[in-house]
């Protein structure tokens, strides 16, 4: 259950995954595909007001950031 993520603007999740060295590399509409030139871990996130707790699950999966580190920055 996806009940313990919280739900973020889409701002502050890309300023919390900027600091694990995700860059912006392209967008198409109101989705933006960040990666991370290390590791070569790719998300990509709606620009929309909020994104929901499932969505947010999915994000930190595909970055490989795990909940407990993505909430130090929070």
């Amino acid at each position: 259950m996806s009940s313990k993520y919280p739900v973020l603007p889409p701002s502050k999740i890309i300023s919390i995954l900027s600091k694990f060295g995700f860059e912006k590399v392209s967008q198409k509409g109101s989705h933006v595909k960040y990666k991370n030139k290390i590791t070569n871990a790719i998300f990509i996130i709606p620009m929309h007001k909020e994104i929901a707790k499932g969505t947010l699950k999915g994000i930190l999966e595909q970055a490989n950031v795990e909940l407990e580190d993505f909430f130090k920055f929070l």
